[in-house]
């Protein structure tokens, strides 16, 4: 009976952790991608990519390690690219917001504060201020993870990761090497999407 009962709390736990999602979060490559990424990306369900991807390569290379679901940023030219500006997902009973431009001149913009609020989202994923952040907005967690693409300004390179267990979202931040590791690749080709995944 001690040994029956033991099984069930291993399935059960088994049954918990099956249920985290973890999903690597990237932004402003700006048309670099970044073999050092990969150490933290190795096996998450998904990759979202909140735009200024700067080129094809970068996503293809990003779909080698886990499906990928992006925004287009300033740099791509918008819809242009093929990727939409903004996207609404649902995770392992989590909504996520995800888009490039959240915060202009230092404030979030009346437009994306009412999209985000309309929305209800629980987690919104953003970019282009190259500024890594958590913090809250009401009820909606909002993550930068930094730029991953060449370092601009003084600002720290960095991805980050989204993990989701028990319907509720944790942010981790990870901080690149200034410099960018050897074997990276840079493209200036255009971005154009084969179906951008919701």
């Amino acid at each position: 009976m001690g040994q029956r009962s033991e099984v069930r709390r291993g399935h059960r736990r088994t049954v918990r952790n099956a249920q985290v999602f973890r999903i690597g979060v990237i932004t402003d490559t700006h048309g670099l991608y970044d073999p050092a990424i990969e150490r933290h990306f190795t096996g998450v369900n998904e990759i979202l990519h909140a735009g200024d991807i700067g080129g094809e390569y970068v996503i293809q290379r990003l779909r080698q390690l886990a499906p990928v679901m992006a925004v287009s940023g300033n740099v791509d030219d918008f819809e242009a690219s093929g990727f939409p500006r903004r996207l609404i997902a649902r995770r392992a009973g989590v909504t996520i917001a995800l888009c490039h431009i959240l915060y202009e001149n230092g404030r979030m913009s009346l437009d994306a504060a009412a999209w985000l609020d309309r929305e209800e989202a629980d987690v919104c994923v953003f970019g282009h201020t190259h500024r890594p952040m958590v913090v809250r907005h009401g009820r909606t967690l909002l993550m930068n993870p930094g730029s991953a693409g060449p370092r601009r300004f003084s600002l720290p390179r960095g991805i980050g990761i989204l993990t989701l267990a028990g319907g509720k979202p944790t942010a981790a931040l990870i901080r690149l090497d200034d410099r960018i590791a050897a074997g990276a690749s840079a493209s200036n080709r255009s971005v154009r999407a084969k179906g951008a995944r919701t």
